[in-house]
């Protein structure tokens, strides 16, 4: 316990000043969870980081994750989706290049952990430039969620949500935790007036939305470490685990606020 404490007040230490500066600073720590995240997939799949496929892998989260004017009078490219379509062309050449170690599964899941991880950090750089308000709405609803599901759980949990992923959490605890951000980040944003441009009732949907939304991506980064057989994504949190671990919700949850309307 004492480890995550002084992990989580060294992480607020440095995180929290860079959300409130936002900009290049921000984006460069972005980018570099965005690495550590990609660095973690690979390493559940016993892929060397220096490799082709990893090369692959970490230029296709940094091309997701950078801004969309980054890539504005950039000739022939002009998107990261088109970086995106090259890169995972790339990704199934290299089935034919080593194809003895590199298999089309491999290359998938990949493929796919650059698209998650990648367009999970964009948004959430993205929500920030938008204002620190949207930004900390989405994880407020995420703090919150976890933590009234972990109270409600432990008081009255009894039927378990996902016991073959995620066998402590349940269905009381899951139910428990929306209920508890559903009443106090719409009110709080309410009467601090921090998103004039929502009224009470759109907060409201807003964050059973993102609070169910949140817990999915929990359970989706449970089902992989479960697939691989890990404990923890990483180890570069103590007590906390790895980047993974602590962004798994967010990676869901802006995106989804982008669809919403939420960042413009």
């Amino acid at each position: 316990m004492k480890t995550r404490v002084i992990t989580a007040v060294v992480a607020l230490i440095v995180f929290v000043p860079l959300l409130i500066i936002g900009g290049i600073p921000l984006l460069l720590l972005t980018l570099a969870m965005g690495i550590v995240g990609m660095s973690e997939i690979l390493r559940m799949k016993h892929r060397f980081l220096v490799s082709i496929e990893a090369l692959i892998a970490f230029v296709g989260v940094v091309a997701l994750i950078l801004p969309n004017q980054f890539w504005q009078g950039v000739p022939v490219v002009q998107s990261a989706h088109v970086v995106f379509y090259i890169l995972a062309f790339l990704m199934l050449l290299n089935t034919i290049i080593v194809r003895n170690h590199f298999n089309f599964d491999d290359a998938g899941a990949l493929t796919l952990a650059m698209l998650y991880i990648g367009t999970g950090f964009h948004y959430f750089y993205q929500a920030d430039s938008v204002g620190l308000a949207t930004v900390m709405f989405g994880m407020l609803i995420v703090w919150i969620t976890d933590s009234g599901a972990y109270m409600v759980g432990r008081a009255i949990g009894k039927h378990k949500l996902a016991p073959k992923i995620s066998p402590n959490k349940t269905w009381e605890g899951s139910i428990g935790g929306s209920v508890v951000a559903v009443i106090i980040v719409p009110a709080l944003y309410t009467i601090c007036h921090w998103l004039p441009a929502y009224n009470f009732i759109e907060l409201l949907a807003f964050t059973v939305l993102l609070s169910i939304a949140g817990q999915l991506g929990d359970l989706i980064e449970s089902a992989f470490k479960r697939h691989y057989g890990v404990k923890d994504s990483g180890h570069i949190l103590p007590g906390h685990g790895g980047i993974l671990d602590r962004f798994d919700s967010m990676l869901i949850v802006m995106p989804l606020m982008s669809l919403l309307g939420m960042l413009g």
